[in-house]
């Protein structure tokens, strides 16, 4: 009798041992997956803006959206492939790397959204996926503290780049394509006026259209340029945004 009891008694603290074993192979289970879920869930954050990845979770397919009034920032360093042609690829990779991760902190600042960088050139507009009545004075004050980041990289690393950058305001539509790698980006009028007249425009200075004038001259400081002819879209009044008033 006593050696069934103490038998007994084994075999129910092996069976409780057994039960905590598998308890704590769950809870690292669960750790393991909550991490692969942040992981994911930043590497989403990092291709699409929070509230199209919320969408996009939720079983969307097609989202595609008209917004009535954004505006939109191209810049781009000028006569960036003859510094391509003549450094190292990690080295023009690894500075390319510094002064975009240094603009994504400044639109992160700003609440603007960061759209992609295609070789040396950074999209980014405000405005959008949340409607905003300041994107035009969010945008235009981040450009400024582009030419600052440009500057203070130049200091750093001992190098002479010129960045020309354009703003536009007006309508674009935006969206998700892709069913492998998702892609969010614009569309319209509004986008290739910007890249037209960042591509017209004078080095390290920020250019911006009529539109986006008459959406700044209230608090800031601009002088203006005059027409300028820009590709596909003839002769287009610009203005050159020198600061805050």
């Amino acid at each position: 009798l006593l050696g069934a009891r103490v038998g007994a008694s084994l075999e129910r603290k092996r069976l409780r041992d057994l039960e905590r074993l598998r308890l704590l192979e769950l809870q690292q289970e669960k750790q393991l997956l909550q991490a692969e879920q942040e992981k994911s869930e930043r590497l989403l954050l990092n291709i699409l803006p929070a509230a199209i990845a919320e969408r996009l979770k939720r079983g969307e397919h097609t989202i595609a959206e008209r917004h009535a009034e954004v505006t939109v920032l191209f810049a781009d360093l000028v006569d960036f492939s003859t510094l391509a042609n003549q450094t190292d690829a990690q080295e023009l990779v690894a500075l390319l790397n510094d002064l975009f991760s240094r603009f994504d902190r400044l639109a992160d600042r700003h609440g603007l959204e960061k759209i992609k960088t295609i070789g040396d050139c950074y999209l980014v507009v405000g405005g959008l996926p949340a409607p905003s009545a300041r994107h035009a004075a969010d945008v235009a004050q981040m450009a400024l503290a582009m030419l600052t980041a440009l500057a203070q990289l130049n200091k750093e690393r001992g190098l002479q780049l010129h960045m020309r950058i354009g703003m536009h305001s007006g309508p674009v539509v935006a969206g998700v394509i892709g069913s492998r790698k998702f892609t969010y980006d614009l569309w319209g009028v509004a986008v290739n006026l910007a890249q037209r007249v960042q591509a017209s425009g004078i080095p390290d200075r920020v250019n911006v259209s009529a539109n986006t004038y008459e959406l700044l001259k209230e608090d800031f400081q601009l002088t203006e340029r005059g027409t300028v002819e820009c590709k596909g879209q003839g002769l287009v009044r610009t203005y050159l945004l020198d600061g805050k008033k």
